[in-house]
């Protein structure tokens, strides 16, 4: 059974259409779409989001490609994040609102938006042709964990809203995340 692929990434169900290696021949096929530089992975709270990232931090680093793992991060906080971080692109390893047996990937270009659609096909036909151009041993990418991932994302909120009259106002919040990625910013909020 094949995922349901799309020009902003993939989406399946783990151990039916999406286990390691698909997640890692399309991780490559999107590597090799990009221009130099690192790519940064990010992923919701997922049960199988930490085991995709193991797999994507995998075939990106014997593409060459170093990786900077933002662990537990909102979509739109990955965004934000190569964006900052002026990386290559982004993988946002989420199946967002599916059923938790599901689970995807959502890919960014160096803009920090979900990467256009001709770039997408172009990612699409490299996975299905299976064909990856791996480096020798002394030029696997490394692999860097992101202490911070909020502060860029909690200025550039905080800019379009009036603080002080906010906090005036003594409102009482409750925030239910849920446990989801968006309570990592949300809490800082």
């Amino acid at each position: 059974m094949e995922p349901i692929i799309s020009v902003s990434g993939l989406r399946g169900v783990i151990g039916e259409s999406l286990d390691p290696l698909v997640a890692m021949r399309y991780a490559c096929a999107f590597a090799a779409e990009l221009p130099a530089g690192p790519v940064l992975i990010s992923r919701d709270g997922r049960a199988t989001g930490a085991m995709l990232a193991d797999a994507l931090r995998s075939a990106l680093a014997v593409t060459g490609r170093d990786v900077i793992d933002a662990g537990v991060a909102a979509t739109p906080t990955t965004g934000v994040l190569v964006k900052q971080l002026k990386t290559a692109g982004g993988i946002q390893i989420s199946a967002s609102h599916n059923p938790p047996q599901y689970n995807g990937l959502k890919l960014f270009s160096a803009e920090g938006r979900v990467i256009p659609a001709v770039a997408g096909e172009r990612v699409i036909e490299r996975y299905r042709q299976g064909e990856f151009a791996w480096v020798a041993h002394d030029q696997v990418g490394k692999v860097k964990v992101l202490d911070d991932t909020t502060s860029e994302h909690c200025r550039l909120v905080l800019a379009t809203v009036d603080v002080p009259r906010i906090r005036a106002r003594k409102f009482r919040v409750l925030l239910d995340a849920n446990h989801g990625s968006g309570s990592v910013l949300g809490g800082r909020l």
